[in-house]
């Protein structure tokens, strides 16, 4: 027995010159667990971030497809042909009855003898009736049977800028003009031919949305 062999120990734990016994802590099996688990987290997460650096570095691949799909989808939805906007008479087709209702007189037969230059029939000419004589605001009113707001009041409109549309209780194809407070003449004739060519232009059709 060694001088180093403590008292009572002896056999496979007696220390010889050249031999110590290997003293060692029992392995933690769940500290093994979550390094290894870690482990694989952070692999998982180097790999998604690669895959993002070769996403940016070669142009987006996915979101430039997806683009040309939308371009594709919108010559798709493209009509063949424009459509067709509404119908409209012509000015020489709409007959027109002209009313003053300001306390300037002559104004009627004025802008009467102006749109009959310019194409449209005229009618009667005159005062306003008493529910409007005084009592329009702004630069006058166009008044028409329901049937004719679609394609009658919007012509005589491009005439006179900022007149109110309105329809009523009549079932004549004629229109009223009646000419408000704030009148102080028809819209030039150059901008109001504009306005009809505007007016005329067919609408551009709505494209699909994918």
């Amino acid at each position: 027995m060694s001088m180093l062999t403590p008292p009572g120990m002896g056999g496979k734990y007696r220390i010889t010159g050249d031999k110590y016994p290997r003293m060692r802590r029992p392995r933690n099996r769940r500290r093994t667990s979550v390094a290894m688990v870690a482990s694989l987290v952070a692999l998982g997460l180097a790999g998604w971030g690669t895959l993002e650096l070769i996403d940016v570095f070669t142009g987006g691949t996915k979101k430039t497809s997806a683009a040309e799909r939308g371009k594709d989808c919108t010559k798709a939805a493209a009509p063949s042909a424009p459509a067709r906007s509404a119908t409209l008479l012509k000015p020489a087709k709409i007959k027109v009855n002209v009313y003053n209702a300001t306390k300037r007189g002559g104004l009627a037969k004025e802008t009467a003898d102006e749109l009959k230059k310019r194409g449209f029939t005229v009618g009667k000419v005159g005062n306003a009736p008493p529910e409007y004589d005084k009592k329009v605001k702004g630069p006058g009113m166009v008044l028409g049977a329901p049937k004719s707001v679609s394609e009658v009041l919007p012509v005589l409109g491009t005439q006179l800028r900022g007149a109110v549309q309105k329809a009523d209780t009549r079932k004549g194809k004629d229109v009223d003009l009646i000419l408000g407070t704030a009148f102080k003449s028809l819209t030039t004739k150059k901008d109001a031919d504009k306005a009809l060519a505007a007016l005329a232009r067919p609408a551009p059709a709505p494209s699909k949305k994918c």
